[in-house]
């Protein structure tokens, strides 16, 4: 799973990322192709017991069309305080890995 290289550049499609199951199938297939997506589990990106593999880090993930997601799940938070948007957590989530993200 994953790029084959650190450095690899990733295009994430966002035109579809209206709701959390969209965004995890849009970033399912960017980072791992068609018809991949991350059903249960965020940190199946960062290698976790429930089977993941570990990408190379550093990449960069270009998200076209983030507004989309930005706009759509604006209102949905995992944040316990409320103060990020489900986008801005995983966005945080993702630069944590050492991805590079890029919104577009």
């Amino acid at each position: 799973m994953g790029p084959e290289a650190a450095g690899t550049v990733c295009r994430l499609d966002g035109r579809y990322v209206t709701d959390v199951p969209g965004l995890k199938c849009a970033l399912g297939e960017a980072v791992a192709g068609p018809g991949y997506h991350f059903n249960q589990c965020w940190a199946v990106l960062r290698g976790c017991p429930c089977g993941g593999n570990l990408l190379p880090a550093p990449f960069t993930l270009v998200w076209h069309d983030a507004d989309v997601a930005r706009e759509a799940l604006a209102s949905i938070s995992v944040d316990s305080a409320g103060e990020l948007t489900y986008y801005e957590s995983v966005v945080r989530f993702l630069q944590g890995l050492g991805i590079t993200v890029v919104p577009r």
